[in-house]
């Protein structure tokens, strides 16, 4: 049977290019905090894609906040809330600085925290 390739999980290959990224997971899984409703699981996927545009309109020591942001702003049911509203807020921080460039990303953590209840 060689030649077969059996994937589980992630598989990634990249060949060349420049400025990699990583991989943004966005997908609802079983590790899903199940007190998160559908609507802010979407929003928080929106708000990553929202995130990497805002990666390439801020200086590099901000871009290092937001990757440090990030791993909390997820739905996972690992992620304490705390965690989690302290990463929106760097995030909504930083995008505040960067004028109307920012402001939807503003405005997308704005709307996640209302449905978070804070």
């Amino acid at each position: 049977m060689s030649g077969n390739s059996y994937y589980y999980g992630d598989n990634v290959n990249i060949h060349g290019g420049r400025g990699h990224q990583g991989i943004v997971k966005t997908q609802i899984g079983a590790g899903t905090d199940p007190s998160l409703s559908p609507a802010v699981v979407a929003a928080i996927a929106e708000l990553h894609r929202m995130i990497q545009d805002l990666r390439t309109q801020v200086p590099a020591h901000s871009v290092q906040l937001i990757d440090e942001s990030v791993p909390a702003l997820t739905a996972d049911a690992g992620v304490p809330a705390q965690e989690r509203h302290r990463a929106l807020m760097a995030v909504a921080g930083i995008a505040a600085t960067v004028g109307a460039v920012g402001q939807p990303v503003a405005q997308a953590v704005q709307a996640i925290m209302g449905m978070l209840g804070g």
